[in-house]
């Protein structure tokens, strides 16, 4: 690479990246299939439509290319339709919420504070300036219970448009069933955003929605997926022509949510992008990603444990998937800010973040969220936990000694050798 700025910043990223480990829940690490698709020609392709519907010529690998991205995506989750175009996760939620909305319709979703997500109504967001958001919660922030029986109340009294079951910091399963028979109660449509939870889905060790009555899964394609960042939207119904307008039912919204996304939202696709996810889609179709995914779901459970022996105050008091949200300032007086510096030094990356009715501001909440998808990849099993919860503890303990810091930083710098990235 000519430009020598970019090429030791891109250099200086991988050393990061091999020397230290991702437990941020959100990161994996992309196979080197995902990687050099991603980095194909297809990023000079102008695509605007859909397959066979395209507004400009020179398609004939784009429509292929896309057809098997919808095709493998449709066969993971068992959907009726697949729209692989979206940019990223949050663009796939509005456009879910443009297709079956008008302004100041209801729904409702989880709280921010609870575990849901900027993108289910907090109120700094755009869908929140246009959309009327009613937030439920847990019942019980020892357990993870929500509270169904409000949110049943809730639902009877707002008669909201969507129902959207989904969250960004939430250590446990929801119960669909629940959420289905008061959905179908009120007449709203059933949203499920899978963000962080997609590979865990499609490797049978998590429920999927559609198996409950719901109407749409929306879903990064990195995270548990182990794709490229990107955005997808999977929905049960008919799938019409998306250049003529339908009537707003159930039935069409396969339809209306390809309208909402183009023309209403995106202009052309990301055609390399399309090609990372239709990889990732292949390799998650494959036997041994079952055994990936059980391994995180092994993994965070044996790490929760340990983390519980070092003093640190889970919320839920443990983890049902691959996220662990522990409360350092319950635990050790720290804010989560504090914690995850400390962590940084050492070379195990996770981020700060905010409990259930935390007291502390945003940019130092009480906890820190991590998980352990980019550590399975890298092949990380239960007896290694262990050892990563001390660290931790120890980073927290000696925080304000940076001699001890890089000590400990030498000890995860050796101990990752064996633990090569997927490149």
């Amino acid at each position: 690479m000519q430009d020598t700025q970019i090429a030791d910043l891109i250099a200086a990223e991988e050393k990061r990246q091999r020397e230290g480990l991702e437990l941020i829940p959100s990161e994996n690490y992309v196979s080197k299939d995902v990687l050099t698709a991603l980095g194909s020609v297809f990023t000079n392709k102008y695509s605007e439509g859909y397959p066979g519907r395209r507004y400009y010529g020179g398609q004939e690998n784009t429509d292929p290319l896309e057809q098997l991205a919808i095709d493998r995506a449709k066969q993971l989750f068992k959907a009726d339709h697949a729209n692989v175009q979206p940019h990223s996760g949050a663009p796939a939620n509005e456009a879910v919420y443009s297709a079956w909305l008008e302004p100041g319709d209801t729904v409702l979703a989880m709280e921010l504070s609870h575990g849901g997500h900027l993108t289910h109504g907090a109120p700094v967001t755009r869908s929140a300036q246009l959309y009327n958001f009613i937030r439920y919660g847990m019942k019980n922030i020892e357990t993870g219970e929500i509270d169904y029986d409000h949110l049943r109340e809730l639902a009877l009294k707002h008669k909201p448009k969507i129902i959207l079951a989904g969250f960004s910091a939430y250590p446990r399963e929801l119960d669909y069933e629940k959420f289905a028979a008061i959905g179908k109660e009120v007449g709203a449509l059933l949203m499920a955003d899978m963000a962080h939870i997609a590979g865990l889905i499609v490797g049978g060790v998590a429920k999927n929605p559609f198996d409950y009555g719901f109407h749409v899964i929306t879903t990064t394609t990195h995270k548990t997926l182990r794709g490229p960042r990107g955005g997808l939207i999977l929905s049960k119904g008919i799938v019409g022509n998306p250049l003529k307008k339908p009537e707003k039912t159930l039935e069409n919204i396969p339809t209306l949510i390809d309208r909402s996304i183009f023309p209403g939202m995106q202009g052309g696709p990301h055609m390399h992008v399309i090609a990372a996810k239709a990889v990732a889609f292949r390799e998650a179709l494959q036997p041994e990603f079952k055994g990936y995914a059980a391994q995180i779901v092994k993994n965070a459970a044996v790490l929760a444990e340990e983390l519980k022996k070092h003093g640190f105050n889970l919320v839920t008091g443990g983890t049902s998937n691959h996220l662990i949200l522990a409360d350092v300032y319950k635990s050790f007086g720290i804010d989560g800010g504090v914690a995850e510096t400390a962590l940084d030094a050492i070379g195990l990356t996770l981020n700060k973040n905010a409990v259930a009715d935390d007291t502390l501001p945003p940019f130092r909440p009480s906890g820190i969220r991590l998980g352990t998808p980019a550590i399975t990849t890298r092949g990380f099993k239960e007896e290694h936990m262990s050892q990563l919860a001390d660290w931790m503890k120890q980073a927290v303990d000696k925080r304000d000694d940076e001699r001890a810091l890089q000590e400990i930083r030498k000890q995860v710098v050796e101990f990752v050798k064996s633990f090569p990235l997927p490149l």
